[in-house]
């Protein structure tokens, strides 16, 4: 399969540059928030890659392993937590929020994007890793 094809589609250009922006951005506002927030940064550099511990389910298959790498990729959960943090007034929980969010901010940053079943370097981005070129 090839990066233009139906189930591995990318976005290019101006669109990929956009949201790697938009990664970066995330990023960034998440650790001011923290940082204004007074988070611990032995808190914040202990959680940082704990989302990237679900590339283990890789070695399931590649189609569990996008599934779970993606949930823990999304925004969803952690917009939710940081819901959930705001509304039970718990910074612990605003931390982690602010923390994963800042995790997924560099990935997108770096063009780590978010999946297909296709394998890992098949990303929303597009490709990663060594045959990316190929």
């Amino acid at each position: 399969m090839t990066e233009g094809t139906a189930e591995t589609g990318a976005a290019t250009g101006g669109v990929n540059i956009l949201l790697r922006l938009e990664g970066l951005t995330l990023f960034a506002g998440m650790v001011m928030l923290y940082a204004a927030w007074d988070g611990s940064w032995l808190v914040f550099a202990l959680l940082f890659f704990v989302p990237d511990l679900s590339f283990l389910a890789y070695l399931s298959d590649a189609k569990f392993g996008a599934l779970v790498y993606n949930a823990a990729h999304s925004y969803m959960a952690p917009v939710a937590l940081l819901t959930l943090g705001f509304g039970l007034a718990s910074p612990l929980t605003l931390s982690i929020a602010l923390i994963w969010l800042a995790h997924i901010g560099i990935d997108r940053a770096l063009g780590y994007g978010l999946k297909y079943s296709a394998g890992f370097g098949f990303t929303h981005l597009g490709r990663i890793g060594r045959q990316k070129d190929a």
